[in-house]
């Protein structure tokens, strides 16, 4: 079961990273939880309606074609609740480390929470 849900929010994970062009808002809408909310590489807090607005303006010039995923992993923390971790490198070698919780209800996952750091 554990490889299951990895790899299912292995594929969803990039929707933080990789916006596909056209209907993003719409997309990124479904996948996050109304109460969702970030703290950013920055250190900076961001709303669901920031974030759903950042990834729309990414999805119309997207800029993520050297961007690599690695240890990538997912645990249970309650019925139906993972945290998802994993390392991203992005452009000119930032390197950062980044954290999201996922619920799933009713058969969906929905973001509730995404962090970044930098390391």
């Amino acid at each position: 079961m554990t490889d299951q849900i990895t790899a299912e929010l292995r594929a969803l994970e990039p929707l933080f990273h990789v916006v596909p062009a056209g209907s993003a808002r719409e997309q990124v809408s479904e996948l996050v939880a109304e109460e969702f909310w970030e703290i950013g590489a920055s250190g900076a807090i961001y709303s669901r309606e920031a974030v759903i607005d950042a990834l729309a303006e990414r999805g119309e010039t997207p800029n993520d074609a050297n961007w690599e995923v690695s240890d990538f992993a997912a645990r249970e923390l309650a019925d139906g609740l993972w945290l998802a971790t994993y390392q991203l490198v992005q452009d000119a070698g930032r390197t950062s480390r980044r954290t999201t919780i996922w619920r799933r209800v009713d058969g969906r996952w929905a973001a509730e929470f995404h962090q970044g750091t930098l390391i």
